[in-house]
């Protein structure tokens, strides 16, 4: 039995203030961390804020993405090293937006994972199709690839340690979700492909999460699903009350 996780990713929304006021908010009805794993990835200026103000909470505290290289000179990056020093425990890697606006590629998505397995993190690996992807389709195929060349070089343990995140391009930040089915279509496209790589048993330990305008109201079919363990929301973490209410629905699914 695979443990539910829902990772809320806040993108660049709130200020320190509101941030710490959320966590807050929250502390006190999360789900025990034996049902569901409970992530917030925030930005990077509030995290170490978030770890000190969720240390006696369930929730766990993510970032939003990193660099691969452990230091350097590379200004504005946020190093693997610097993310476990401070008690961050997830960080997301290869986000479209991340591929869309700062040039992240499959490649470097990769060289990501390996570098926060390489410090005790867990990536939460994005994949997905665009609009005239899906309609031409080659959602399979795209997610494939993506799916092949992210975890390229991975051992079998961390593979069962891995989340990968299925956001179809498309429904992020739309208002348009994928259905039920079609998610589990295509994180079953996901799982199928990485018991391809590796072996069923390492497939089956995999959790796949769905991201792409999940709501309260979305969450219980999503998470009804085979293949779904989880999801990456957007909008619907920024609010504590609805966060609790998806945190709930992934506690009994």
């Amino acid at each position: 039995m695979r443990k539910p996780i829902i990772a809320g990713n806040w993108k660049m929304y709130k200020t320190a203030t509101e941030a710490k006021q959320f966590v807050e908010e929250v502390n006190g009805l999360v789900p025990d961390s034996e049902k569901l794993d409970a992530v917030i990835c925030a930005p990077a200026i509030f995290l170490a804020q978030l770890v000190v103000s969720a240390e006696n909470s369930p929730l766990q505290i993510g970032a939003q993405t990193m660099s691969e290289e452990d230091e350097g000179a590379f200004t504005g990056e946020i190093s693997p090293v610097q993310l476990t020093d401070i008690g961050v425990k997830y960080v997301i890697i290869g986000h479209s937006e991340r591929r869309q606006y700062f040039n992240e590629t499959d490649e470097s998505a990769n060289k990501k994972v390996k570098a926060a397995f390489n410090h005790g993190l867990i990536p939460i690996l994005c994949v997905g199709e665009t609009l005239e992807q899906r309609e031409n389709g080659e959602t399979g195929a795209v997610v494939e690839a993506q799916v092949e060349q992210g975890i390229s070089g991975l051992t079998e343990e961390q593979i069962t340690q891995l989340v990968i995140a299925y956001e179809p391009i498309w429904a992020i930040g739309t208002g348009k979700t994928a259905t039920a089915e079609d998610a589990n279509e295509v994180c079953g496209i996901v799982r199928k492909k990485v018991a391809a790589l590796y072996h069923d048993e390492a497939a089956e330990k995999l959790r796949i999460q769905y991201g792409g305008s999940v709501k309260p109201a979305t969450i219980d079919e999503l998470m009804g699903m085979e293949h779904i363990d989880g999801a990456l929301v957007g909008g619907a973490s920024l609010e504590a009350g609805s966060f609790v209410k998806l945190l709930e629905a992934g506690s009994h699914a």
